[in-house]
């Protein structure tokens, strides 16, 4: 029998803050502030301890290295919000994409020769002429 290797759900919130904190190198107190700022939005237990998952994590460090760089904490909270609506709409866009696609493979299905989607004929007008009705005289 073979077993598969286990892969943790990203957003499960596994790590308790003293684990959370020696990960990421932070301080638990600068966890909570974060938390505190809306910056990071923890789970919680039924008693109301914090439990913060790889992508706490992932978003902790990154955190820690704009701030290391220089950037304000309202820098942050800018950044991390812009990079939120660039992912959302790469998102769209994928969607978008796809749906394009799929019209295309249907336009093309249906122009397929031998394939008559529409029996009527179809009337093309030029441009610049013009039709008179003509009665003969009573």
């Amino acid at each position: 029998m073979t077993s598969t290797p286990f892969t943790p759900d990203p957003d499960a919130a596994v790590f308790v803050i003293s684990v959370a904190a020696e990960l990421t190198g932070l301080h638990p107190q600068t966890l909570r502030a974060y938390e505190r700022m809306g910056l990071i939005a923890p789970g919680r237990t039924g008693g109301g301890g914090r439990r913060y998952s790889h992508r706490d994590l992932e978003r902790l460090r990154e955190i820690a290295d704009l701030t290391s760089s220089g950037i304000g904490i309202e820098g942050v909270r800018r950044i991390m919000a812009l990079e939120h609506q660039v992912d959302a709409l790469r998102a769209r866009n994928d969607e978008l994409v796809a749906e394009v696609d799929a019209l295309r493979r249907l336009l093309a299905a249906r122009s397929a020769p031998g394939q008559t989607a529409n029996k009527l004929p179809v009337l093309h007008q030029a441009v610049g002429q013009s039709m008179v009705v003509w009665r003969r005289g009573r």
